[in-house]
């Protein structure tokens, strides 16, 4: 929503005059900010656990993924990166390949980059070749005597090179997964919050008969602040809960961070961000395109909303 916005400064200053303190101590804001967010996801993600930062999200929602399922593997993008605690390094082949490699419980599925990727534009249908190599992964596990715990992903592959995924292929692999006892992770931790225009979260540009399991959020969700939310349903909650290990974040949904959180949300809808982003992300498209007409190193213009690629080649035929 732009740097030290006025309304989250103040949100933020007004707060910190009465009180902040950790979250062992009840208070609204926590409450109201989750009823809030709620409003801006299908129902059955009615649950919400409040962090400091994407990173933390995602290692809780592998943990929520594992103690729901009881099963211990993940499948992953190529190239993708999910935040820089171990347990996330280890499902980020952008990081782990340059580090300790790959650990025999990540299983790596190709992007459905339909520019660059195996199966492309011309493919009769990429979709199902796409979610058939995630099936193809979950096969060739089970036959090793492992188990799906979650298919993590994020809504569109950034790290991995701005990638919109074609319609149709979450529904496909969350069915794949969900038959294999696993759950649908959707990080949305940089696509979320309005970023791609037509929709709030960017797992919806899917398809309304499409819902993760779980959502992770991070970076603009407190405009910078440290702030971070877990949305899942009861079932995978209540499953998390029956270990009689509570989870607990110090500082994770204190009353400053869900009053810069509220102010957030309050700004987006004030100031029109997602019809502003549709706007100036067709412009910038627009004019990319024009670019792509007069220069043969641009390869592909793609993007959605302010979430924009350009795929810059050397050769246009290879």
């Amino acid at each position: 929503v732009g740097h030290c916005h006025p309304d989250i400064v103040k949100a933020a200053h007004e707060q910190n005059q009465l009180l902040n303190t950790n979250s062992r101590y009840l208070h609204d804001n926590l409450v109201d900010y989750a009823e809030r967010l709620s409003k801006t996801l299908p129902e059955k993600l009615c649950i919400f656990y409040f962090l400091n930062s994407g990173s933390e999200a995602n290692d809780l929602a592998l943990r929520l993924a594992r103690q729901y399922t009881k099963h211990e593997d993940v499948i992953v993008l190529d190239h993708a990166y999910h935040g820089h605690l171990t347990s996330l390094i280890d499902i980020s082949p952008y990081k782990f390949r340059n580090l300790e490699g790959q650990k025999e419980w990540v299983h790596v599925a190709p992007v459905p980059d339909t520019y660059r990727g195996l199966y492309k534009e011309d493919h009769e249908d990429a979709v199902t070749a796409y979610a058939d190599e995630v099936k193809n992964i979950i096969e060739h596990t089970h036959k090793r005597g492992r188990k799906i715990a979650a298919f993590f992903v994020e809504s569109l592959p950034s790290v991995g090179g701005q990638i919109i995924p074609p319609a149709g292929y979450f529904q496909k692999v969350a069915e794949h997964v969900h038959k294999a006892g696993g759950v649908f992770i959707a990080d949305e931790i940089q696509v979320g919050f309005g970023r791609v225009g037509k929709r709030f979260w960017a797992f919806q540009l899917q398809g309304e008969d499409f819902t993760p399991d779980i959502v992770t959020m991070g970076k603009p969700i407190g405009n910078g602040h440290p702030l971070a939310c877990v949305a899942t349903t009861k079932e995978i909650a209540e499953a998390f809960a029956a270990t009689g290990i509570e989870y607990f974040n110090t500082f994770g949904g204190n009353p400053v961070s869900c009053a810069i959180g509220l102010a957030v949300l309050d700004v987006i809808e004030k100031e029109h961000l997602q019809a502003h982003a549709t706007e100036v992300g067709n412009f910038l498209m627009k004019i990319l395109k024009e670019q792509q007409i007069k220069h043969p190193i641009i390869g592909d213009v793609r993007g959605c909303g302010l979430f924009i690629g350009v795929d810059l080649i050397k050769d246009q035929a290879e």
